[in-house]
């Protein structure tokens, strides 16, 4: 875990959230799924003049309710709660009612007409209507979609199940003319065209339900994913996405996207202070003691480049990680970041874009650091040859004031990677062995695919063991939830591996250079050369495997 002392901005406490549920009315056309939106008021508290689903706050009074609810077996109490609310909330910001009779009959327009709007958000008002009227709430028809909880640094916040549901036949869409406005049936490929143009505002959680709900050809379809969820009934997804800088622009994340781990140490409260811009002129600093410098190096392989980490202060010195390659501009912006005070440099492997750097850097100082890490083994290519002042041994601590860094030798990327965990902070720097936005080439001979995922598991159990939460990669932003994104890494290798094994199975008399357009049609071809050295690694371990 991060000390507090070491985070770079003071956190304040995010507002507390709000129970809230809204629901997606969807109905089926020749052209696809149309969403029922509306426009909420430009006065409105929270996100004025946005398009929106219906939707508002839980009332204590919604479980009262559940008397004339419908419920299906596999509808948990929280959910038949959340159904009802945003049932209340549609009728009374769009007149639509999702009832029907105890016959089975559904409710009628004219029915629903008869009703009363205006106490509607009384919620005791709405249920005495409907029983009033032998209804009974067609909640079993509601299922949960997503699960949104609005962004840290937001003033008002809400936690919102968003909830799909069929819209009910025969009814029109009326606004009530004070919270919403414009009741339009869209497209969520035509929501968010015209959002992109600027004529169809809408806020992140809105946009980004639309994108995944525009992946389903028919109402059925989502309905069926959400009733047949893995793991039994719940959301899609849950997101509490955060925010950062980028352009100049504020620009949000959800957790899956690569940035959320970085914003997520550097500002856990979620304030708006980061940016995100790949840039190589100076140093960005992460936390009090643990600076980035990208390297000027960007490409397919490098992704924006290669990342040198500086840890330490001005009290205790630095240590630099991965000094990159030789370029005179990365390595004297790296010795001005430091005040030329470089107490250690370490390579976690020898390949050309982390290790070339480390002699040059090593001159510009007064008193010229050791630099450490493992030697090259002969499988190495000739790019790729290293030879450290000191050889570290697995397991051994570097030690530099408050600053301490464990060894782990974690070959497979190549024979001598390393990674170092900083013990204080629980952050993991990995090198080339585990990226973000991409998997590491596993290139044989120096590269070896037993050796690589015996190597995850070994990083596991550091992770487990030391507390780690993040990981800081050589390529790409930081990575959040440590253990989560080596399981994930992991899983990713084993599919793909069996992938290669099934078509190895099905083309048994074929050659790698047949198999790799099979086993890598997800990937652009353009990668292919470079997938191929990992698939003769698969290969390798596949055929490893199946001996007696």
């Amino acid at each position: 875990m991060v000390r507090p002392t070491q985070l770079l901005h003071p956190q304040r406490e995010p507002a507390p959230v709000r129970a809230a549920a809204t629901v997606l009315l969807l109905r089926d056309t020749p052209e696809g799924i149309e969403v029922l939106m509306t426009r909420r008021s430009a006065s409105a508290s929270f996100a004025p003049g946005a398009y929106v689903f219906p939707g508002g706050r839980i009332d204590e009074g919604d479980t009262t309710a559940r008397a004339i609810a419908t419920r299906r077996p596999t509808q948990g109490e929280a959910q038949l709660t959340q159904a009802i609310a945003a049932i209340r909330e549609s009728f009374e910001e769009l007149g639509v009612l999702l009832a029907h009779h105890p016959d089975g009959r559904p409710v009628s327009a004219e029915e629903v007409a008869a009703m009363d709007r205006s106490t509607a958000s009384t919620t005791v008002a709405f249920a005495d209507q409907c029983a009033s009227r032998g209804l009974r709430l067609s909640t079993d028809k509601v299922f949960t979609f997503a699960h949104w909880i609005t962004d840290r640094d937001l003033p008002k916040r809400f936690d919102v199940p968003f909830l799909v549901a069929p819209m009910p036949e025969g009814q029109t869409p009326t606004a009530d003319e004070t919270e919403q406005f414009e009741p339009c049936w869209v497209r969520p490929a035509d929501a968010l065209a015209r959002h992109a143009a600027g004529s169809f505002f809408m806020i992140f959680p809105t946009v980004r339900t639309l994108e995944r709900l525009a992946a389903y050809p028919t109402v059925a379809a989502v309905l069926d994913a959400c009733a047949h969820r893995q793991g039994g009934e719940g959301p899609l997804w849950t997101s509490c996405p955060r925010a950062g800088w980028l352009a100049g622009k504020e620009a949000r994340y959800m957790e899956s996207e690569s940035p959320f781990g970085e914003l997520a140490l550097v500002s856990p409260d979620g304030q708006i202070v980061h940016a995100l811009d790949w840039q190589s002129e100076r140093a960005v600093p992460l936390l009090k003691n643990v600076q980035r410098l990208t390297a000027p190096n960007p490409g397919a392989m490098t992704g924006p480049g290669t990342n040198s980490y500086i840890v330490g202060d001005a009290a205790s010195g630095y240590i630099v990680i991965d000094p990159g390659p030789n370029d005179a501009d990365h390595i004297g912006r790296l010795w001005r970041a430091t005040d030329g005070d470089i107490r250690l440099i370490v390579c976690t492997h020898s390949h050309a874009d982390h290790s070339p750097g480390a002699l040059p850097l090593q001159q510009l100082c007064k008193s010229p650091p050791p630099i450490l890490g493992i030697p090259s083994a002969p499988t190495a290519r000739s790019s790729a040859r290293f030879t450290p002042d000191r050889v570290l041994q697995d397991g051994e601590r570097l030690e530099l004031a408050a600053h301490t860094l464990r060894v782990i030798h974690t070959p497979g990327h190549a024979a001598n990677h390393l990674c170092l965990v900083l013990e204080e902070d629980g952050l993991l720097f990995s090198g080339d062995h585990i990226l973000n936005g991409s998997t590491t080439v596993v290139d044989p001979p120096d590269g070896n695919m037993n050796a690589y995922l015996d190597s995850l598991d070994k990083l596991d159990a550091a992770c487990a063991e030391g507390g780690v939460g993040f990981i800081l990669p050589a390529h790409g932003y930081v990575l959040g939830e440590a253990r989560a994104a080596i399981a994930h890494l992991k899983a990713h290798r084993l599919r793909r591996e069996a992938k290669i094994a099934a078509v190895m199975r099905q083309r048994p008399e074929g050659t790698p250079e047949e198999w790799l357009p099979l086993a890598y049609d997800d990937v652009p071809e353009r990668m292919w050369p470079v997938a191929a050295r990992s698939l003769a690694a698969h290969v390798e371990r596949i055929r490893q495997t199946a001996k007696p």
